[in-house]
């Protein structure tokens, strides 16, 4: 349900910064860190997964400071909504990833369920290993858990820093707590 655009504008004031762009900065290059100690040697396949993944994979390849190849997967279960619903596949790269190291990034670990179908999808499709990392996690089970988190974050509806309220703000430079309301 598209609202219009006076109501995007409402819902960005009402929410609550929870993380701010400098915080993000320091949480990438410790993410970044910890990958480059496993991964550093590996010649790993990047799979971003869209379209969320596309800022947290941005904001971390200049990081890597090693060789590594980049694709992407797109599965979602969200499509504007605030709610997930089932697992779509609109690209899954299977012959690209056989015998290969794969780092997949998304954006948010919330359920776990997009991550692990995407990771037993890699596993199916013949990976050598599967590394899984987010920017951020909401503090609660998952299905999967991320081997890299950038950030934890209270259990909440999110956006910024690619993660998205209806389609909107992915380009906030912060992540952001929606109002209760709002949600």
């Amino acid at each position: 349900m598209k609202l219009p655009p006076e109501a995007y504008a409402a819902v960005a004031d009402r929410a609550e910064l929870l993380v701010s762009s400098s915080a993000m900065d320091l949480a990438l290059d410790r993410m970044a860190a910890a990958i480059t100690a496993r991964l550093g040697g590996v010649d790993p396949l990047v799979l971003c997964v869209l379209t969320g993944g596309i800022v947290a994979t941005g904001l971390l390849l200049p990081r890597l400071p090693f060789q590594l190849r980049l694709d992407y997967v797109h599965a979602t279960r969200y499509r504007g909504e605030t709610r997930g619903g089932e697992l779509t596949w609109h690209h899954r790269p299977s012959d690209a990833i056989r015998g290969e190291q794969v780092l997949i990034v998304d954006d948010i670990l919330d359920e776990g369920v997009t991550l692990e179908r995407v990771a037993r999808a890699c596993e199916e499709d013949g990976a050598a290993g599967v590394h899984t990392a987010v920017l951020v996690a909401k503090e609660r089970a998952h299905r999967r858990e991320a081997d890299f988190v950038a950030l934890e974050v209270p259990d909440r509806y999110l956006f910024g820093y690619g993660l998205d309220y209806r389609g909107y703000f992915r380009n906030a430079a912060g992540i952001f707590a929606v109002a209760d309301s709002d949600v």
